[in-house]
C-alpha cells in the first residue's frame, strides 16, 4: 500500500475555490437583497454578518449559490444542517486534483463522471457544487426520507441540475454502500462528510464551543450546530466508527468504485483509519489537509486498483 500523509495546514481555500477571498457582500446582498438586514460592522469595523445567527448563516449560503453557481432555488428545512459553501467546495476541489494525477494531469469533467455523496443530507450541496464546477453526475444517498425528498425537490426547482444528480434512500441505516451501490454500477468517486458526534450531549458542548468562539457567549442550549437534525451530526461511535465501517465496506465494493473518500475531522482518528486501510489491502492512499489555521479537517482517500487497472478504468469511462 502506497500513502502519502502531508503535515503542513492550509492557510487558505483552495485556489478554484470562488470564495477563496473575503465574502464580497455588496455582490452578495444584489444576488439576494434579503442578506442587507443581517450586515453588521465586525469587531474591527468591517461589514460581516452574525455568524451565530441561523438566518443569518443561511441567507448567507444562499446568496454564494446564487451569485457563484447559478442555484436560484435553494430551499430546504429549517431543521436540517446549512452548510458553509466555501469548506465545502474545497473537499471536491482537493478531491478533483487527485483524479487529475492519473488522467494527464487533467480533471475529468462532464457527465460520464459519476460520484456517489454518501449522505447527500437536505442541502443537496456537494452535488450542487460538483454539477456546477465539474458537470459530474451524482448519485446522493441518505437515511432520511424527508432529506431525500428536499434534494430531489432542489434538483427539480434548478434547470442546471435536473438529471444530473439522482437521490437514493438507503434502507439499512447502519450500512453505508449496501443497497446503494448495485452489482452493475461504476462510481468514479464517493465522498461523505461523515456524522461528527457520538451524542446530543457532545454535540451540544461543540456547539457551545463554536458560538463562545465566535462571539463570545455561553449559550446553554445551543441550536445544533446553528441547525442540523440528529443523525446528520451524531451517529452511534461518531465519526471514527462511521468511517471504519465505510472502509470495512469498501472493500467488498472495490471493483465498482475508483477512488474512495471522506473528510476526517479529528486528526486522532487517522491513525486506526491508516491501519484498517492496510490490513484490507488499500492499493493507495493520500491525505489531504484542508482548512486554515482557524479551523483544520482533512481528506483521506483510497483505492483498491493497481496502476494498470486505473488506467483501464480511465480509457474505459473517461
Amino acid at each position: 500500500m502506497s500513502s502519502e500523509k502531508p503535515k503542513q495546514e492550509k492557510e487558505r481555500l483552495h485556489s478554484r475555490n470562488k470564495n477563496r477571498e473575503k465574502y464580497d457582500l455588496s455582490a452578495l446582498s444584489a444576488a439576494l437583497p434579503e442578506l442587507k438586514n443581517h450586515i453588521r460592522p465586525s469587531k474591527s469595523g468591517e461589514a460581516s454578518i452574525d455568524f451565530t445567527n441561523p438566518v443569518a448563516v443561511r441567507l448567507l449560503n444562499q446568496a454564494i449559490l446564487h451569485h457563484y453557481y447559478g442555484i436560484k432555488h435553494w430551499e430546504f428545512p429549517t431543521e436540517n444542517l446549512c452548510p458553509p459553501i466555501p469548506g465545502r467546495a474545497d473537499y471536491l476541489h482537493y478531491i478533483a486534483d487527485i483524479l487529475a494525477e492519473n488522467n494527464a494531469n487533467t480533471i475529468p469533467t462532464g457527465d460520464k463522471f459519476t460520484c456517489l455523496d454518501i449522505g447527500i443530507g437536505a442541502s443537496c450541496i456537494y452535488p450542487i457544487i460538483g454539477v456546477t464546477s465539474y458537470g459530474w453526475k451524482f448519485i446522493g444517498s441518505d437515511i432520511d426520507p424527508k432529506s431525500i425528498a428536499s434534494a430531489q425537490h432542489i434538483v427539480q426547482a434548478n434547470s442546471s441540475l435536473k438529471g444530473k444528480i439522482e437521490c437514493r434512500l438507503q434502507k439499512e441505516p447502519e450500512s453505508i454502500f449496501k443497497g446503494i451501490i448495485n452489482p452493475n454500477d461504476r462510481i468514479d468517486l464517493t465522498i461523505s462528510n461523515p456524522p461528527f458526534h457520538s451524542s446530543i450531549e457532545e454535540a451540544q458542548k461543540g456547539t457551545r464551543r463554536k458560538i463562545k468562539n465566535l462571539s463570545g457567549k455561553k449559550v446553554k442550549t445551543p441550536t445544533l450546530n446553528f441547525s442540523g437534525i440528529s443523525h446528520e451530526l451524531i451517529f452511534d461511535g461518531g465519526e471514527a466508527r462511521f468511517i471504519q465501517k465505510m472502509i470495512s465496506e469498501s472493500k467488498k465494493f472495490s471493483k465498482n468504485c475508483y477512488w474512495f473518500s471522506t473528510l476526517v475531522s479529528k486528526e486522532s482518528n487517522l491513525k486506526k483509519i491508516y491501519k484498517l486501510l492496510e490490513q484490507i489491502g488499500a492499493n493507495q492512499v493520500k491525505m489531504i489537509p484542508l482548512g486554515t489555521n482557524n479551523k483544520s479537517s482533512r481528506i483521506v482517500a483510497w483505492t483498491f486498483l493497481t496502476e494498470d487497472e486505473k488506467q483501464l478504468w480511465i480509457k474505459k469511462r473517461w
